[in-house]
Formats: structure tokens, C-alpha cells, sequence
């Protein structure tokens, strides 16, 4: 990958993953224009989880909630470690990440439909989280998307269904990086591999950092993100026919 394009993908990155838009049918969809693939392409997902997780970890000064961030990630580390290869194989081609765009717009949109009515989250709320951020393993769907889902349907209120989102992201993106990084550092990449991979990491944190103050509020009615995931799945549709 060219050091152009890492910084790109990781301008992209921050975005993508703190907004309900998906980063696989964003950065995902890229590395696979620019032909990145196979052990390329894991490597440029290190160091974008990475950046995104160092962003996360810097600018978040909330108290951890241990006993929620624990339940929150225990599904999707377990799902990530059994379904890894099947997902890799067998999902993440245009179509398929057209449908999961697709299902995470219904989602999103039938949840912002229950009444806001929840306080303080708990260990359960906890579980609903993490099994939606299992189900955002399919590409497509969107971790953030999937969490904020989960939140509404429990009764939280749009801002607090959007910070529960990103409070639950850090410990997934960090296991994530930390999991795929342990085998890119087994394949001993060269220097030059390297210094593209933290251009695309410092692009990835300063992207995040951007994404978080701008979606602070987290206000931003489902609807217009479900517009825009349609409307981007259509195109990805039709852009694969065209092929």
C-alpha cells in the first residue's frame, strides 16, 4: 500500500468507525479499489484500529465502567476469535456489504422508534451491547451503528445511545489491533511497511479525534444516516453490475 493511500484510509477510518455509516463499507471497500488484500490488507486494519483506539484511549476521560465495558466486549472477542476466518472467506465482497448496510439501516431506524424513557446503564444493557457489536463483525452493519441500535431499543435516548456507542468501542478496537498486531509483528514487516502503516495510524487518530468533536451530541436522527448508508449501498450495487 502507498503511503498516500494509508493516510486516506485513515482520514476515512475515524469517521467511518465512531459514525453509523460502517467502516468496513468505507475503508474496507478502498483497500479493495486500491487492490490491497490478503496480509496487506490485515496490516493496514492494525494500524488503523490502532489509531483510532490511541484517539479514543487520549481524548475519552470518562471513569471506565467495568463491569459494562467487560459485558460489552466479551461477545464480540468471542465471535471475532471463532467466526474470524468464515467472515474473512466468505463475507466482505460488495454485495454483501451492500446487505449489511441494508440490515443496519432497519435496525437503526425500527429502534429509534422505542421511547426514551432509560437512565444509568447496566451489566445487561452491557450484554445487548455486546452482542450487537458481534453482529457489526459482519461487514457493513457498523459496530457504531449496531450499538446505537441496541442502546435505543433498550430505551436510551439518542445522545446517550451515542455515547454508550463510542464509551464501548475502545476496549473491541483495542483487542482488535492488539490481536492482529501480535501476527504483524510475527511476519516482521520492513521499515518501509512500517512507516506506512503509522502514517495511516496518525491519520486514522487525527481523524477520530475530528469525528468526536464534531458528533459529540450524537443528535443526529437515524433516518438521515439510514438515507446515507442507502444510498451508498445502491451504489455499491450498482457499481458491481457495471463490472
Amino acid at each position: 500500500m502507498r503511503l498516500a493511500d494509508a493516510v486516506v484510509a485513515g482520514l476515512v477510518q475515524g469517521p467511518a468507525e465512531l459514525l453509523p455509516v460502517s467502516s468496513s463499507a468505507h475503508v474496507g471497500l478502498l483497500l479493495r479499489r486500491w487492490g490491497v488484500a490478503g496480509a496487506e490488507r490485515k496490516e493496514a486494519e492494525v494500524a488503523l484500529h490502532a489509531g483510532t483506539a490511541v484517539a479514543l484511549a487520549l481524548l475519552d476521560r470518562r471513569r471506565p465502567r467495568w463491569g459494562l465495558l467487560i459485558a460489552a466486549t466479551a461477545p464480540p472477542a468471542l465471535a471475532g476469535l471463532a467466526l474470524e476466518r468464515p467472515i474473512e472467506t466468505r463475507l466482505g465482497g460488495p454485495r454483501s456489504i451492500a446487505a449489511g448496510l441494508m440490515l443496519g439501516s432497519a435496525a437503526m431506524v425500527l429502534a429509534d422508534r422505542v421511547p426514551a424513557r432509560r437512565g444509568g446503564a447496566g451489566t445487561v444493557d452491557g450484554l445487548w451491547l455486546g452482542a450487537a457489536q458481534a453482529l457489526a463483525l459482519i461487514p457493513g452493519v457498523s459496530r457504531s451503528g449496531a450499538s446505537r441500535a441496541a442502546a435505543r431499543a433498550r430505551g436510551f435516548a439518542r445522545r446517550d445511545a451515542a455515547q454508550l456507542s463510542r464509551e464501548v468501542a475502545l476496549p473491541v478496537l483495542a483487542g482488535a489491533a492488539t490481536l492482529k498486531g501480535a501476527r504483524l509483528a510475527a511476519r516482521r514487516p520492513d521499515r518501509a511497511t512500517l512507516a506506512t502503516l503509522g502514517a495511516g495510524a496518525a491519520a486514522a487518530a487525527v481523524s477520530t479525534a475530528a469525528a468526536l468533536r464534531c458528533e459529540q451530541g450524537g443528535t443526529v436522527p437515524p433516518w438521515v444516516w439510514a438515507a446515507y448508508r442507502t444510498a451508498l449501498a445502491v451504489g455499491i450495487v450498482c457499481q458491481d453490475r457495471g463490472r
